[in-house]
């Protein structure tokens, strides 16, 4: 068994969550392929210049600095391991050291619907010649709960509480919260399980949504259905997209970002701050046009 699956088993025994395990590993596995070019066999000789020439190697690439950041992340994690393993005594890779820094004001731009492409949305999802109430149901989900898609496919028709319009979502990690629903959306949800649904040969399925070919919706029918949206209304639209406007807008109304950062479930509020603390770019220049 090579080290890097050694790491992997590790992780796994640790409780890490599969996704993290999955982008731990395969930053690793770059890393050795990249030192494999520059004639370095060894996948556990971590030194200070391997490091440093292949952050410099990623900048040059042009990758993003949240990617960049990501790798030196998983870095760190298999450069503790070593240690924990007794195979180095250094640890030769830190955040605080080894991440990109971004001036301040310019990290956490995210694209974000304007409050006309939000009215245009909501107005063209009523129309039930052009739109199902399915995914009616899902655009409304998206934009009103802030959920990702992989959370929001895997709502279940028990997570619903009707009594008091809360909605118990399963996120990363198999961690838990509750998002409260607009009266108008739970009424939504209602109205979907009453009729449509009901019509859904899959209509015993637990899962809230659902597909004609399966008694679960998957993400990648989201992204087609959004991709549609997006030809028809002439504006970008993806999933992620959604969960950003929904933080954005909550913080430009004067929610506090503990609370955003509940609702979004991110396991730190640095999460939430690094993303949503800066406005939109628009809103940047929207801004110093009124000067």
């Amino acid at each position: 068994m090579d080290e890097i699956t050694q790491f992997e088993q590790y992780l796994l025994e640790n409780g890490i969550a599969p996704k993290t395990i999955e982008s731990y590993v395969g930053d690793v596995r770059g890393f050795c392929e990249y030192l494999r070019q520059m004639g370095v066999e060894s996948e556990t000789d971590l030194k200070r210049f391997y490091v440093v020439s292949y952050k410099n190697h990623l900048v040059e690439n042009k990758y993003a600095v949240a990617t960049i950041n990501k790798k030196i992340n998983s870095l760190q994690a298999y450069n503790l391991y070593l240690i924990e393993k007794g195979i180095l005594t250094e640890q030769v890779v830190t955040l605080q050291r080894d991440r990109v820094k971004v001036a301040t004001g310019s990290e956490g731009e995210v694209d974000v619907f304007t409050e006309q492409e939000v009215n245009q949305l909501l107005f063209f999802v009523q129309d039930r010649s052009k739109v199902s109430l399915r995914n009616h149901l899902i655009v409304w989900m998206l934009l009103y709960t802030g959920v990702r898609v992989s959370e929001l496919c895997g709502i279940q028709l028990a997570d619903i509480d009707y009594l008091t319009n809360t909605l118990r979502v399963t996120g990363k990690g198999g961690k838990y919260r509750e998002i409260p629903l607009r009266p108008d959306l739970a009424e939504l949800i209602r109205e979907y399980v009453r009729t449509e649904r009901q019509e859904n040969k899959y209509k015993d399925s637990p899962y809230l949504l659902l597909s004609q070919r399966a008694p679960k919706l998957h993400k990648d029918a989201v992204n087609t259905m959004l991709e549609g949206l997006e030809k028809q209304l002439g504006f970008k639209m993806y999933p992620h997209k959604f969960r950003h406007t929904f933080c954005s807008r909550l913080l430009k109304k004067g929610v506090p970002l503990t609370t955003v950062s509940k609702l979004a479930g991110h396991a730190h509020i640095q999460t939430t701050a690094s993303f949503y603390i800066n406005t939109s770019k628009q809103e940047k220049e929207l801004a110093v046009n009124l000067l």
